[in-house]
């Protein structure tokens, strides 16, 4: 029985994998189930699957959850704040912990679960991102087990060599050549940059193929998410950003493809449902039911790919840079996106502003390498103090 943790149990990663584990109770139980704001839906949560621990922003909200806890006849014990959520990370009954807070928020806690050996499925690609060094270096230190849960970073892992195992390296004695990131394209493939200039946060935010929350919507329209995701995959693969190529597959049905030296291409394919990656991550190296309808590819009967359009989607050049850059570019990057993207659903900023507000960020700061977690800490708390001020400029 592994017991585990769910950082972030009330988002799309957080709902999906309680679906998988509801299935298969002799094998998982929850230790504790974590969320920012949402109680009445932890409370449905927590009523469902008796954690020992639930945890939440703050005081009041976690008087409010244990009051309506007790209301049920739960014995969950509501706790709250950073430190409740390291507890609940590195507690030494938890077996797994599944990383799913959004954005930097995640990163402290997930951080906390690799220092304590746990197996860490990562749905927080904001950890790697902003602080990829220093997460490595602790993977390596602990021994802790590190599973990508990214549908594409989760199909690249499944399409290596079993010799290179979780988080090791796409070295060349392995026969890898490149790593080939399959995006979909968003609601705005095929528009000019011109034609997103008046696009709205609900327009951004219908994606034609996944059912995720509005901040990686909007990152997945603008293609700063698959942005993200490369420099994601130069840490969990050790590859350099060069050997990444993006390849938009509207499908997506094919969630990424290894390229190796003798001319194989090996791909990962399956229904676009985040239950098939977290499935393969809980039982991995062996294999379960996740809910998910078997790929039908007489339905499907075609597969299309493209290459992307830089000019009119320029978040992603811009990561890409930021992954030549290297140091803590990325954290720059990432602390300027969070801010933009939130402006933009807040309806303060336009669509291709977010671009302009993230480049702007990243010539402002200086690029240095962070030596400490508090120096990740600094980097991104001055990076969204200027995309904040210039976000207030251009409101003007």
């Amino acid at each position: 029985m592994q017991m585990i943790t769910v950082l972030g149990a009330t988002g799309s990663i957080g709902v999906s994998t309680l679906d998988v584990i509801a299935r298969h109770q002799d094998k998982y139980a929850i230790f504790a189930l974590t969320a920012h704001t949402q109680i009445d839906k932890l409370a449905e949560q927590c009523l469902q699957f008796n954690p020992k621990f639930a945890v939440v922003g703050d005081a009041a909200l976690a008087e409010q959850l244990q009051a309506m806890l007790r209301a049920g006849g739960s014995t969950t014990e509501a706790i709250y704040g950073v430190d409740a959520l390291c507890k609940v990370s590195n507690d030494a009954a938890v077996d797994t912990v599944m990383a799913a807070i959004v954005g930097a928020a995640g990163l402290v806690p997930t951080l906390a679960a690799v220092h304590a050996g746990k197996k860490i499925l990562l749905a927080n690609k904001e950890a790697l991102v902003m602080a990829g060094g220093l997460f490595m270096q602790a993977v390596a230190d602990s021994g802790s087990l590190l599973l990508p849960i990214d549908s594409e970073h989760n199909a690249i892992f499944q399409c290596l060599p079993a010799g290179c195992g979780s988080s090791a390296s796409a070295s060349s004695n392995s026969g890898v050549e490149k790593l080939l990131l399959s995006a979909s394209g968003g609601p705005f493939r095929g528009m000019t940059l011109e034609q997103m200039h008046g696009v709205t946060p609900d327009q951004a935010c219908a994606h034609p193929n996944w059912s995720m929350g509005r901040k990686i919507s909007v990152d997945s329209a603008s293609l700063m998410n698959k942005g993200l995701e490369l420099i994601e995959a130069c840490w969990l693969f050790a590859v350099p950003e060069q050997s990444i190529e993006v390849v938009v597959h509207p499908q997506s049905i094919i969630h990424s493809l290894v390229q190796y030296s003798d001319g194989s291409v090996l791909a990962q394919l399956g229904n676009p449902d985040m239950r098939t990656p977290i499935a393969h991550a809980l039982a991995w190296p062996q294999r379960i039911e996740s809910g998910v309808a078997n790929l039908n590819l007489f339905e499907i009967a075609r597969l299309d790919f493209e290459k992307p359009d830089m000019q009119a989607f320029p978040c992603l050049a811009i990561a890409r840079a930021a992954a030549q850059a290297g140091a803590n570019a990325a954290t720059i990057l990432n602390a300027a996106n969070e801010i933009a993207v939130q402006a933009f659903l807040d309806e303060r900023i336009g669509f291709t502003q977010i671009a302009d507000v993230v480049e702007q960020t990243l010539n402002s700061q200086v690029i240095s390498e962070p030596e400490s977690l508090e120096a990740v800490q600094e980097s991104d708390n001055q990076a969204r103090l200027y995309s904040s001020a210039y976000i207030k400029r251009l409101e003007k």
